[in-house]
């Protein structure tokens, strides 16, 4: 468990999914500043980013142009959010599992399920295989899943073991095993694991295209909000929503609201504000700077980890992204491209004309909804501290068993 998520407490079923979260969440929270580079980076310098609207804006660029600068500095952007981001992930979750020796082969592990997509051709009906390292996409979810388990592995083999060396040996063999242990986890995610991500990923698609077609755009959210907290998001949007608008807004009315199922800054700015307000008191001081990155730098992935901590704040999602897409579909509502990255800044620069005012009212609404599920689910900050209960009790029965016995009173 990582100190940057509260220990839950109690037994049961709950107790069980808490903890799962919590320990999810501890694989990302502690990685959280790399999460923040990389969305500040892409914010600024991608070719719709900030500095290049601005220079657009001014003058200072053709329309279609890009600043030298933005362009060279956005190079950085693919190799961390493809290659740092999940190896951080993975090496984080070996090194709870089994110290550094852990997070060595999980990190080594990691770059096995990076790679399966182009090692093995995955692709999408319809889509590309990837033909080179530069067609990756992020792998999120493999990464929470291998780089504990190669841990457990080395862990497992160390136990073996341990204590039937002779002197001398150990490092040799400490090394070997996490070189062939490493290795071995790497071929899984390449062989193994990576493909059964991808089929998950592809079975999410399928699933939001169904809805899709039959007309049931609120309820697509039942899928996609789970799908973003498994850091599925870049592979529903990019995957399958952006390809569908982009052939709807090339009709007559110009515009799909399509483009906005995913990429609603609502729902995480809800979630933020009520794990802000009524979330644990621990973590309630990284929230601030999480909302500017998510709601103004559009970067989605900074909230996912409060939801992993306390994972019936999947209600919240649902529920805010389903209204959201509900005050959409009332409104007719629809953008002219993908609001990349999904912020506030970017929905308004893509806004179909004449839509922007109910689009915001869209997101007001989605935002509105979440926090109030949230905040309710977290019960208003009644049970802030009930995370920290049990450790107090353990360290409230050690302190007693040092006391001295009372003195019988004459």
């Amino acid at each position: 468990m990582s100190d940057y998520t509260p220990v839950a407490a109690g037994t049961g079923a709950r107790a069980r999914i808490q903890r799962g979260g919590a320990f999810l969440a501890g694989m990302i929270m502690p990685n959280l500043g790399a999460f923040i580079a990389w969305g500040l980076v892409t914010a600024l310098f991608i070719p719709n980013g900030w500095v290049n609207e601005i220079a657009r804006a001014t003058g200072a660029v053709a329309k279609d142009g890009v600043v030298p600068f933005a362009s060279q500095a956005s190079t950085i952007v693919g190799p961390i959010i493809v290659f740092l981001l999940p190896i951080l992930i993975g090496y984080t979750g070996g090194r709870t599992v089994h110290g550094q020796r852990g997070a060595v082969v999980g990190a080594i592990a990691t770059i096995g399920v990076i790679v399966s997509p182009l090692a093995l051709g995955l692709a999408a009906a319809g889509a590309t295989a990837p033909k080179s390292i530069a067609d990756l996409g992020p792998q999120f979810l493999g990464a929470l899943i291998i780089g504990p388990l190669a841990a457990l592995l080395l862990k497992w083999i160390d136990s073996m073991i341990d204590g039937k060396l002779r002197g001398g040996f150990e490092m040799l063999v400490d090394n070997f095993t996490s070189g062939i242990v490493g290795g071995f986890s790497a071929l899984v995610g390449v062989f193994a694991l990576g493909p059964a991500v991808f089929w998950l990923t592809t079975v999410f698609a399928n699933f939001v295209d169904a809805l899709i077609n039959a007309k049931l755009l609120p309820l697509a959210s039942i899928i996609i909000e789970p799908a973003k907290i498994l850091f599925l998001n870049n592979a529903i949007g990019n995957g399958v929503l952006v390809p569908l608008a982009a052939k709807q807004a090339a009709g007559p009315d110009g515009k799909s609201i399509l483009f906005m199922l995913e990429s609603n800054p609502g729902p995480g700015l809800g979630i933020l504000v009520a794990m802000m307000l009524f979330g644990p008191i621990a973590i309630r001081a990284t929230v601030p700077a999480a909302i500017v990155v998510q709601f103004l730098g559009g970067i989605h992935e900074i909230y996912f980890p409060y939801v992993l901590m306390k994972p019936i704040l999947l209600i919240a999602a649902i529920a805010g992204g389903a209204s959201g897409v509900l005050m959409f579909s009332l409104f007719n509502d629809g953008l002219l491209a993908p609001a990349s990255p999904g912020s506030i800044f970017a929905y308004i620069l893509v806004a179909y004309p004449g839509d922007l005012p109910t689009i915001l009212l869209g997101i007001l609404v989605s935002a509105g909804v979440a926090f109030i599920v949230g905040a309710a689910l977290l019960g208003f900050g009644r049970n802030q501290n009930s995370g920290l209960d049990l450790e107090a009790a353990k360290e409230q029965s050690a302190r007693n068993k040092n006391k001295p016995a009372t003195a019988p009173v004459a």
